[in-house]
């Protein structure tokens, strides 16, 4: 992957390191953060783990995915309803005031309240 040697050189290069220092720094060889930089070889992963530590930075800002150094921010809404389309109907039936399964959610709920609290 060509972002991942340009953000690995350009995260050396902002600290004006060389090559040779920073593969002393990481237990590499220069030739192999070049081939690294140059995208003639993949980084292992603890290559890459030890630049996203030295350099603070998270592992999809090296991987290109970000161009915030910091990362992407998740919010984890798991797509229940398109693995699981009888989900859908079923909370509907369940918020129905008119279904049978709006008591038994009623029940379930205040259940769970009453373990919870003790």
């Amino acid at each position: 992957m060509k972002i991942v040697g340009q953000r690995l050189r350009a995260l050396r290069e902002s600290v004006k390191m060389s090559q040779a220092k920073i593969g002393a720094l990481f237990g590499c060889k220069q030739s192999s953060i070049n081939r690294y930089e140059s995208g003639e070889a993949s980084a292992p992963y603890e290559v890459l783990l030890q630049y996203a530590d030295h350099f603070d930075v998270s592992m999809d800002y090296i991987f290109g995915r970000t161009d915030n150094p910091q990362g992407k921010l998740y919010e984890n809404k798991p797509k229940v309803e398109k693995i699981y389309p009888e989900m859908e109907k079923f909370i509907e039936m369940c918020f129905d005031p008119g279904s049978p399964m709006n008591e038994r959610l009623k029940e379930s709920l205040l259940r769970m309240m009453k373990e919870g609290a003790e």
